[in-house]
């Protein structure tokens, strides 16, 4: 059993990395789905409200509540499933509560990417609202993320992967990442 945990700052691949593991018949579970499902409950719009109802589910339930709210949909797909993959941690309590959780079978691994090369992908994204359409700029996004403790997530990681090269460069990473483990992308 494995449980892969991606952290990384907005548009740095993340989500292409999660599409790759789910191509390859990996189940992802996205921790941001669980603040987009909240935001429905709540009657707000997941583009404009994803922020502050992230940040209101961690006043309201502890920094660790969306991890925690993830936790019996993994536990879920590891059922049929030697390895699931976990999409977008936001901070280093969210990464000790799956280390608690699975102990040396989680794996945690950061996918960086310089800032201009984010907006440029966010941009091309077209999902986010931008602070120009009521959403946040990128630079207020990496402020949060970084608030929640998501730079102490990234200092914790077991593997770095580099997304500055093709798409298909860093598919093939993730591949290989996926399917011979840790020590073949680590360099």
């Amino acid at each position: 059993m494995t449980v892969i945990g991606i952290v990384g700052l907005p548009g740095s691949g993340k989500s292409e990395a999660a599409n790759v593991a789910a191509e390859m018949g990996v189940p992802v579970v996205t921790m941001g789905d669980v603040i987009r499902e909240e935001c429905r409950d709540r009657g707000l719009d997941p583009a404009a409200d994803h922020g502050t109802v992230a940040k209101a589910l961690r006043e309201e339930n502890g920094p660790a509540a969306i991890a925690e709210r993830s936790l019996p949909i993994i536990e879920d797909a590891l059922d049929d499933h030697d390895t699931v993959l976990v999409d977008g941690l936001r901070s280093d309590v969210e990464a000790e509560a799956f280390a608690s959780a699975f102990g040396d079978d989680f794996l945690l691994v950061e996918v960086d990417a310089p800032f201009e090369l984010r907006a440029e992908r966010l941009d091309l994204r077209g999902r986010d609202a931008s602070a120009a359409d009521g959403g946040e700029s990128l630079e207020d996004r990496d402020e949060r993320e970084l608030g929640f403790g998501m730079g102490e997530a990234m200092e914790m990681a077991d593997v770095t992967i580099e997304n500055t090269e093709t798409l298909a460069a860093f598919q093939r990473t993730v591949r290989t990442l996926l399917r011979d483990g840790p020590e073949a992308v680590d360099g």
